[in-house]
């Protein structure tokens, strides 16, 4: 039974988020990446899933975000889409379709939204990637910013630390959160930078921010649902918080069904016709 009841059972468009953050009522977004966990998300009540590029790391094992194609991010959308009725579905664009080039960006975009049916993408970027959101937008396609930490990008960083802490870095990212937000983006998301910072860009924004480690002055939160949940037990930052640890029990589990098969307990007089 969910400990969270949905005030407003209406569908979460991008027009809903907005008004959220206009009356001040705080974003809930999870990551999700198939059919059966985005039900279960949604029907808890979930304002926002996005289906991340993530699916990189928790569901093909890969290092880094990068790997991911197109083709894969559609599929796992396209299984979202199909378990979700009132959250909005966001969908990554992955790594190498939109950097460089805005006619190949709109065509992946468009790609995203006529064969997963998800409801807006999200991207990596500011100024570097402007022509291909203008782009994007003119087709009427919705689109999430992200600044901060950008994944995508890791090599050029070549760390996974806190970005923006230094008095450059932080003016840039406050351009370019102005910036998205006057070329038509819905949101932006602030990932790992400090809380002050994202607090001051939250509120000189009239759209909506969802932070993930960038402190509670946001207008909303995002999480990788494998890293809340326990199931990734090898990723432990700060900004974390786990609400279940799925991994031992998932363990446990599989653990007690080999040890029955083993011993002939399963399947008993009960279970068999």
């Amino acid at each position: 039974m969910s400990t969270y009841t949905v005030e407003d059972p209406r569908k979460v468009t991008t027009r809903r988020l907005q008004e959220m953050k206009d009356k001040g009522e705080k974003i809930a977004m999870l990551t999700a990446y198939d059919y059966s966990m985005a039900k279960l998300i949604d029907e808890a009540g979930m304002d926002v899933i996005l289906v991340g590029d993530s699916a990189s790391n928790v569901m093909a094992g890969n290092m880094t975000t990068l790997p991911i194609t197109l083709d894969q991010m559609i599929y796992h959308a396209k299984s979202v889409i199909k378990g979700v009725k009132r959250a909005l579905v966001v969908c990554d664009m992955p790594f190498g379709t939109y950097q460089g080039n805005s006619k190949e960006a709109l065509a992946s975009a468009i790609r995203i939204m006529k064969e997963s049916h998800a409801e807006a993408v999200k991207m990596e970027g500011g100024a570097e990637i402007i022509e291909s959101i203008e782009r994007i937008l003119c087709a009427g396609i919705p689109v999430m910013g992200h600044l901060g930490l950008t994944p995508q990008s890791i090599n050029k960083f070549g760390t996974y630390n806190v970005r923006a802490k230094e008095e450059a870095e932080a003016n840039k990212l406050i351009e370019d959160a102005k910036l998205l937000e006057q070329t038509g983006c819905f949101a932006i998301v602030l990932e790992k930078i400090p809380a002050e910072l994202a607090t001051r860009v939250s509120r000189s924004l009239t759209i909506p921010t969802i932070g993930i480690g960038a402190g509670n002055g946001c207008d909303g939160q995002v999480l990788v649902m494998h890293d809340m949940l326990g199931i990734n037990k090898g990723f432990s930052p700060r900004f974390l918080r786990r609400y279940a640890d799925l991994g031992t029990i998932i363990e446990d589990a599989v653990g007690n069904y080999i040890k029955d098969v083993k011993s002939t307990d399963f399947p008993n007089a009960s279970e068999q016709y």
